[in-house]
């Protein structure tokens, strides 16, 4: 049985390639699993270097390597648990408080999530991905 060992693929006309890596991760550029309540932690990540809490509800994704631009999409969800047996999952993408939009850069994203009723809130589980060029 052969093998082909390789760290780099790229299309026949060299201009778009993609690392062993990201083909593996599912070829999204950066994604993030993280505690949002108390001292934010990340429990599994690609591409991200850290989690910077902003305050309530208010977090910054950085990434590391920095993405090759700002026009990439950025989606995710939360979920909370409110009893052991009760746990629900919404949409919670909004920009931050004091400016109410989203801040695109190629090293980080800012955002906030929210309670069902609308306030920021820190919750339990934060799950965001980075796709684009």
């Amino acid at each position: 049985m052969s093998e082909i060992r390789v760290t780099t693929l790229k299309d026949t006309s060299g201009g778009n390639s993609s690392t062993t890596s990201e083909i593996k991760s599912g070829r999204v550029k950066a994604w993030v699993n993280f505690n949002g309540q108390g001292a934010v932690a990340i429990r599994a990540q690609f591409n991200v270097s850290s989690i910077t809490d902003n305050g309530t509800g208010d977090y910054t994704v950085n990434y590391s390597p920095a993405l090759s631009d700002a026009n990439y999409v950025f989606y995710g969800s939360i979920v909370s648990a409110t009893s052991a047996t009760s746990i629900y999952s919404y949409s919670f993408i909004s920009g931050p408080a004091s400016t109410n939009q989203m801040l695109h850069t190629t090293s980080a994203t800012r955002f906030n999530t929210t309670h069902i009723d609308g306030p920021t809130y820190d919750h339990e589980m934060v799950q965001v991905a980075v796709n684009g060029n």
